[in-house]
């Protein structure tokens, strides 16, 4: 069976949590063992979306992990620009409150990046179904509108 994106991705990540995932290999069979197809290029993207991380078990192996706290998560700005680049599509700003819209289902997606990216000037997001709303430190809502619109590529 074919699954959105989100809906594999959840899969994946109840796997990982129920399963000791030493590569990206065993990953496609434990979702085709659940008759859900996805090939090794797909997997490794749903994992950087994630944030997975390998990490050293009792043994000396190495599995994947996506980490419980997210400042344990921190992601590469290229993975903020692609992202953004993918899933927003507008950006608006009232003072220091910065909102976002996607399509339907992604704002999560979204947040979980900017949450992730370690921006200084971020305090947090709230994520709704197609709309997420991004806190900004002091007076950077401007900043922090304009910073987001161009690593999507769009013009404020």
């Amino acid at each position: 069976m074919t699954l959105g994106k989100s809906q594999r991705q959840h899969r994946v990540a109840r796997l990982l949590a129920d399963n000791a995932v030493a590569s990206q290999a065993q990953l496609v069979d434990l979702l085709a063992a659940d008759d859900i197809a996805a090939t090794q290029a797909t997997v490794s993207r749903d994992l950087e979306d994630l944030g997975a991380i390998k990490v050293r078990v009792p043994g000396g192996a190495t599995i994947y992990a996506i980490p419980e706290h997210p400042t344990e998560q921190v992601a590469p700005e290229d993975h903020l620009k692609r992202v953004l680049g993918e899933w927003l599509v507008e950006v608006v700003r009232s003072g220091d409150l910065v909102v976002l819209r996607t399509p339907p289902g992604s704002a999560h997606v979204v947040a979980s990046a900017i949450d992730r990216s370690g921006l200084d000037n971020i305090m947090g997001t709230v994520a709704g179904d197609d709309t997420l709303l991004v806190i900004a430190s002091e007076s950077d809502g401007p900043l922090v509108a304009k910073d987001l619109a161009n690593l999507a590529g769009l013009v404020l």
